[in-house]
């Protein structure tokens, strides 16, 4: 008979996590990490190797893993983080699987330049010695498919639901369901599940959380999502433009920074009961909005969704009325003021993608950055010359528009460090390259009997 599993292990030693994988008869640990695209990567190991494996004794092939290292410096340590333990709530008693998240060191125990959870770090360490914690909340948005009669990828909806719809309009019910159920023996605290725009498209709200915990918890819903579709004969995927036509999927990123326990972004007395430091904070997101959408929107196909008239943002700028603009600022004021950055989709890696955000937010506060004035009209509407007008930049147009933005952007690739900017950009001007040489469907319908 197994006890309770704690779902706050802050502070928990390894030694704390063998006598739980012990009474909870845990039979596999998986070591899980992520690559510099987010890719969820992992080691499993047996019981035997738990007492090794939680002293950060367990070394992996780096050069396997994309934008890690070269062959000739490939050994990596992985360094379990105690406080993320969890146990999968499947399997049966003696065969249960545990995973805890882990940093990525060298061999010497120096943190590894290329881990993207030490990027984060990073930015955390810069925010703290400045007085603050950044909190955040990611809603990413996925669908759910019926696989192809061969049962590899296809993008056949299994309903026909709008946004807030109800069975038997949404028949993602059940399944979103038993995600819900799986996230909380995990121990998310879910605030709300729903049916999102497009057919097959849905959206599970959890509470937010320091960036790093929240950065963790993505990680950890994106395998939930996957895992429990398999289990409904159902494919999920977090691809941000899968149907043409339909509203893709974001990854909407609210956040907001504390001091002593304080929200840092609410002045009762300041412009639209905003901070100087929100206000700064804002402005600095606005700078390198540009500069940062490599990593916040990652895909060739990111940017078929980043188009209007599809309720994602093209423009930078901001507004507390509408959603048209890059950021919006929620009506709610006290412990709960926040800025919502709209721009990110899920596909982005939510190590990195917080990292530059807190970057940018932080370097508007240390250049004291002009939020300008916010955009209540409906930015779709406007003419060029409206936009201009209101110095209104576009977001990047493409993949190659936005890796051009992020080498240029000094702030970003600082954040990022020369070894994740220099795999990063490489990795995704090769997707550019093979997506450009590619004939499409569209090119053969438009142009082949034509010319």
């Amino acid at each position: 008979m197994t006890l309770p599993v704690p779902t706050d292990l802050s502070g928990a030693s390894p030694q704390d996590i063998l006598r739980l994988c012990e009474t909870q008869q845990v039979r596999f640990l998986r070591l899980q990490f992520t690559d510099i695209l987010g890719i969820n990567k992992n080691v499993e190991v047996p019981a035997s190797q738990f007492r090794k494996a939680l002293s950060g004794d367990i070394m992996f092939d780096g050069s396997s893993i994309e934008g890690f290292v070269r062959v000739e410096e490939s050994d990596m340590l992985l360094r379990p983080d105690c406080a993320t333990f969890r146990i999968f709530p499947w399997g049966e008693p003696g065969q249960r699987v545990a995973r805890v998240i882990c940093d990525v060191t060298t061999p010497e125990g120096e943190p590894f330049a290329g881990d993207p959870r030490q990027v984060l770090k990073r930015q955390v360490a810069r925010a703290r010695a400045m007085g603050y914690v950044m909190n955040a909340g990611m809603e990413a948005e996925f669908f759910l498919f019926r696989p192809a009669p061969d049962g590899g990828a296809a993008t056949l909806t299994h309903d026909v639901g709008g946004y807030f719809d109800l069975a038997p309009v949404d028949q993602g019910e059940e399944c979103r369901r038993e995600i819900v159920a799986t996230l909380e023996q995990m121990g998310f605290e879910v605030e709300a599940a729903h049916h999102e725009v497009a057919h097959g498209q849905h959206e599970i709200d959890f509470r937010y959380a320091d960036a790093l915990t929240t950065a963790d918890h993505i990680t950890t819903f994106r395998f939930v999502v996957k895992h429990v579709a398999q289990r409904f004969n159902l494919v999920a995927s977090f691809m941000p433009k899968p149907v043409f036509g339909q509203n893709g999927s974001g990854m909407h990123t609210h956040q907001s920074l504390f001091t002593n326990g304080e929200n840092a972004f609410f002045d009762p007395k300041g412009a639209y009961q905003l901070s100087t430091i929100a206000h700064h904070y804002l402005g600095g997101l606005l700078r390198h909005a540009r500069g940062m959408s490599a990593i916040t929107n990652p895909l060739v196909n990111s940017y078929k969704r980043l188009v209007p008239g599809f309720e994602a943002p093209v423009n930078v700028a901001w507004s507390m009325r509408n959603r048209s603009p890059l950021i919006r600022v929620p009506a709610r004021r006290g412990t709960g003021t926040r800025v919502e950055l709209r721009s990110p989709d899920p596909a982005a890696n939510p190590y990195l993608a917080l990292a530059v955000m807190l970057a940018a937010g932080l370097s508007g506060i240390e250049t004291e950055a002009t939020s300008r004035e916010p955009v209540d009209e409906n930015i779709w509407e406007m003419s060029h010359r409206e936009r201009r007008r209101l110095r209104i930049d576009d977001l990047p147009h493409d993949l190659n528009e936005a890796c051009d933005e992020l080498e240029k952007d000094e702030v970003i690739t600082a954040a990022l460090g020369p070894h994740v900017t220099e795999q990063f950009l490489h990795a995704k001007r090769t997707e550019w390259r093979e997506y450009i040489s590619q004939v499409s469907a569209w090119e053969l319908e438009q142009y082949l009997a034509k010319y």
